[in-house]
């Protein structure tokens, strides 16, 4: 009997290593890092390719809904589900949900593949075997995770100590290991028998809700509550706030996969990587000197460097084994050694409040995207790029005035009760205190220069009167 696939994709998550390309509003797996792509898209496309499988739900947090729904929309997967957490609470709970939520759509047999959007497994073909294998061993009540075949001695991942056969083409999982030192890994390498922790899970959904009974009993009733409650909200679904805070942080290992007697072990030999620090540029490919450049980058009498640029050329002379990753508005220059400690410098700059560790100079919005190209005390200048089709939010700021400029396209214009189109090379003036709204009623984007001047450039000076997207007056544009 063949059962019904429910993959579950998680979304959420910041990317703190693999900053500054990743940012805390628009974290790595929206990123084209690996392809054409985004991880998220990449991923939807893996699991969609799947046997037997249902569109993908996508669990992510407010900030990025209107993301995850747009790249949903874009690579062709608008049969997604996206839910909402209204906070983050680590994998116990959305994994508990994303079981009730197959329990109440498909059936107590259904399968859930729990995957993150942010992983590189560039063998789908292996990836498609392997799961055809964990759906035959989960079907029969088995909680399956899939061990990483490792390629090198790696600190940064948790490993699992395999067991002997189960049948299937499954192992018995012995123990979870925690991240180990160095001579550790290297050991567990030499030794065999150990697999990397990739954080991929499939189960049936009766099974895992069984498990997380047995050792958690308030997070099924929480998450249960969650999905009960849940509002529809445009395309999204939004689980239960008061019931799903309620439950405890925690981790589908330590809740359940270190307690349980009914895990087993897929070996997954597909190249995979979680693309977790900018090592990751390792596995593609490079140049004859071992150098992976991506962008305006020119390197001379230099080996093994890894080297991202963005928007300027970036050279490097008589330089080895170096990182650097240049953005608009700041430069990454670290060590291979020191990759994981990125996420330092991330935390420095929240600390100190720096806007670089949250938002990139292009801000996206569900409608659309400004960046700022200039700044100072009493003005802003910024381009602001609406899609076809899409409209702000009909608001009125106390502390600025704007003057938009058409560059591209053609805007529709409300300021107060007048309701007017502007072509390119047209602009109008937006006083202080006047409700205002942009659409671009066209067919290509629409391109436009806000030129803002006041005593308060924020972007929360905002009073907002409609939204199509349901935001609040006390969100952000």
């Amino acid at each position: 009997m063949s059962h019904l696939l429910m993959p579950c994709i998680m979304a959420g998550g910041s990317g703190t290593r693999l900053w500054p390309l990743s940012r805390e509003q628009y974290p790595k797996q929206f990123l084209s890092l690996t392809e054409s792509q985004s991880l998220l898209q990449v991923t939807a496309r893996r699991a969609a390719r799947l046997a037997n499988v249902t569109p993908p739900v996508v669990i992510c947090g407010e900030d990025q809904r209107f993301l995850v729904a747009e790249q949903l929309r874009a690579s062709g997967h608008a049969g997604a589900t996206t839910l909402i957490e209204p906070a983050g609470r680590n994998t116990a709970p959305a994994t508990a949900a994303a079981a009730h939520l197959a329990l109440q759509r498909h059936g107590p047999e259904a399968l859930v593949l729990l995957m993150a959007a942010d992983h590189m497994i560039p063998d789908e073909s292996a990836f498609t075997q392997a799961v055809a294998i964990a759906c035959a061993v989960a079907a029969k009540g088995r909680i399956v995770t899939f061990g990483i075949q490792p390629t090198r001695p790696e600190t940064g991942y948790g490993y699992l100590r395999a067991g002997q056969s189960m049948g299937d083409g499954a192992l018995a999982l012995e123990a979870f290991v925690e991240k180990p030192v160095r001579e550790k890994a290297e050991a567990f390498l030499a030794e065999g028998g150990y697999y990397w922790n990739g954080g991929l899970f499939l189960f049936r959904a009766d099974v895992m809700l069984a498990e997380l009974q047995r050792f958690e009993p308030a997070m099924v009733a929480l998450t249960q509550k969650a999905v009960e409650l849940a509002r529809s909200d445009l395309d999204f679904i939004r689980l239960d706030a008061e019931n799903f805070k309620a439950c405890r942080n925690e981790s589908i290992d330590y809740a359940v996969m270190e307690k349980t007697d009914k895990a087993a072990i897929v070996p997954l030999d597909a190249g995979w990587d979680d693309v977790g620090a900018w090592t990751f540029m390792d596995t593609l490919p490079k140049d004859a000197n071992g150098n992976f450049k991506r962008g305006d980058v020119l390197i001379e009498n230099g080996q093994g460097n890894l080297v991202h640029a963005d928007s300027r050329l970036v050279a490097l002379a008589g330089v080895s084994n170096a990182i650097v990753v240049e953005t608009q508005d700041a430069v990454l220059v670290t060590t291979r050694d020191h990759a994981q400690d990125v996420k330092k410098i991330v935390a420095s700059l929240k600390k100190s409040g720096r806007s670089e560790a949250v938002n990139h100079p292009t801000v996206y919005r569900p409608w659309g995207s400004y960046e700022t190209i200039s700044l100072d005390d009493r003005f802003q200048v910024k381009r602001i790029v609406v899609k076809p089709g899409q409209k702000l939010s009909l608001q009125m700021h106390h502390h600025r005035a704007e003057h938009w400029i058409v560059v591209k396209g053609t805007a529709e214009i409300t300021i107060g009760e007048k309701v007017f189109m502007l072509t390119e090379n047209q602009s109008t003036y937006i006083p202080l205190g006047e409700k205002h709204r942009l659409v671009n009623p066209g067919k290509v984007p629409l391109e436009l220069i806000e030129v803002q001047s006041g005593s308060y450039l924020g972007e929360d000076d905002i009073v907002r009167f409609e939204d199509v997207y349901g935001r609040t007056p006390e969100k952000k544009t």
